[in-house]
């Protein structure tokens, strides 16, 4: 039940106003707004009569303002506060931190600095995602995505090769938990932990290569952050993670980095349904990359285009992004430019990921051909890709009627994400039980829907 709003003393024009440009109706804003407070875990049954309370002048209790603010900034393409539909005060508990991404590299360290030693899960899960706040960071990147040589002589403590290393082997073993565990496994206290170890090293004196490689490893570990909170489906939180990687990135002058990271944003848009701004987000991170960047990390950008491409039905762009991503990594020889934080992005994961591209295209055949084309992985460590993938397999197979193989591929996948937090298993597991409502009187069906129910309730 949504409880009496708190009466203000007088007609909200700014709501008014903002609602006439965006040209959405009160139903829609309510409906909306619906939406994303159950997505925000604070379900609300809001209709156009609360709108027009609002617009009289009543205020909705948190996080309304925000969620209004944001279906708002939907329509506008560009983001919206609280204060400018006329509700609150200015962002009393930092709900907007994380979000900004400051021109000056000094600010942007200082604002990274407060981001990560005050970011708490329990507020940022209150927001929402908003694809519009992706904006200004990327305009910005493109604009300029490296700025001068990092390094600085003026005091703190001197920064040395052990305490980058440190920073790496962080980020490796966080990307390991998050490969095996997903998301919700992942020690993600630890790395934010490291992130927070990380920022005064930032402020200390080291020379330009190895404050490169500290500003790489510091976005590299805000990235996994960033990854591991979407895969937890906690997506306001992950988009605020990413943000201050890529800022991290270009603080560092540090192209490969900051593509990488703007491509990884590019798939988060992806997960949302923002399949334009992703399929041009991504597309954007290998065009700037281009001259001089890794083939691998250019291959990365054209893998996230091709998931755009493929989920918007567009055959011809996905088929030319995957054939690209090949391509690149072919080019690749022993003295190539090849950063080993993008290592597991090889031939394999090209063809795992081409199998779920043709499947949301509608031709499983294709998907199926280029699954048999990628090697096994080993279920122990990459527990989640191997469940991903053979949830692909169960749907492809039942997209072509075969409900043998395509049960079999189901339970093996089901066997294998039952261990995995991850939001993005549940969904993969829904898409299977999804296809095989048309057998759900054939007893087998049943008996793995009841199953595959209690696992998702418990995950």
């Amino acid at each position: 039940m949504t409880g009496p709003p708190r009466t203000d003393r007088a007609p909200n024009r700014l709501l008014e106003q903002l609602l006439n440009t965006a040209a959405i109706s009160r139903k829609a804003l309510a409906q909306r707004v619906n939406t994303l407070s159950a997505q925000a875990g604070t379900p609300r049954s809001y209709t156009h009569t609360h709108v027009t309370h609002w617009i009289r002048g009543k205020h909705p209790r948190p996080p309304a303002p925000l969620l209004i603010a944001a279906v708002l900034a939907e329509h506008l393409g560009r983001p919206v506060t609280p204060e400018e539909i006329g509700m609150g005060a200015p962002d009393p508990d930092g709900a907007a931190l994380g979000l900004e991404f400051p021109r000056d590299p000094d600010d942007a360290l200082a604002y990274a600095a407060r981001y990560w030693s005050s970011v708490e899960r329990r507020t940022l899960l209150a927001t929402p995602f908003a694809i519009s706040a992706y904006t200004s960071p990327t305009v910005r990147w493109l604009a300029n995505p490296a700025d001068p040589a990092p390094g600085r002589h003026g005091g703190g403590r001197r920064v040395g090769r052990a305490d980058v290393e440190q920073l790496w082997t962080a980020a490796d073993r966080a990307r390991q938990a998050d490969a095996r565990y997903g998301g919700g496994g992942n020690p993600s206290t630890a790395v934010l932990d490291c992130l927070k170890h990380a920022m005064p090293l930032l402020h200390g004196t080291y020379t330009a290569e190895t404050g490169r490689d500290l500003f790489a490893a510091t976005a590299e570990l805000a990235r996994i952050a960033g990854w591991s909170a979407v895969d937890r489906g906690e997506h306001a939180t992950g988009q605020r993670h990413l943000i201050q990687a890529l800022r991290l990135a270009r603080a560092g002058g540090d192209v490969d980095a900051g593509s990488y990271v703007l491509s990884t944003m590019a798939l988060q848009s992806f997960l949302r349904g923002h399949l334009t701004e992703a399929a041009d987000m991504a597309d954007a991170a290998c065009e700037r990359a281009r001259h001089g960047g890794a083939p691998r990390v250019l291959a990365f950008a054209k893998m996230a285009s091709a998931h755009a491409h493929g989920r918007a039905g567009d055959a011809r762009a996905a088929s030319a992004a995957i054939a690209t991503a090949e391509n690149l990594l072919d080019t690749i020889h022993p003295h190539t430019r090849d950063p080993s934080w993008l290592a597991y992005l090889d031939a394999n994961r090209i063809a795992s990921d081409a199998s779920e591209i043709f499947r949301d295209l509608g031709q499983p055949r294709a998907a199926l051909r280029w699954s048999r084309r990628a090697a096994p992985m080993p279920a122990r460590t990459r527990t989640r890709s191997v469940g991903l993938r053979t949830a692909v397999e169960a749907t492809a197979h039942l997209q072509l009627r075969d409900l043998d193989h395509g049960l079999a591929s189901a339970d093996r996948a089901l066997t294998i994400l039952s261990g995995v937090r991850s939001a993005r298993a549940r969904d993969y597991l829904r898409d299977v039980t999804g296809a095989l409502r048309p057998w759900t009187r054939e007893p087998q069906v049943a008996d793995f829907l009841h199953r595959a129910g209690g696992a998702l309730a418990r995950t």
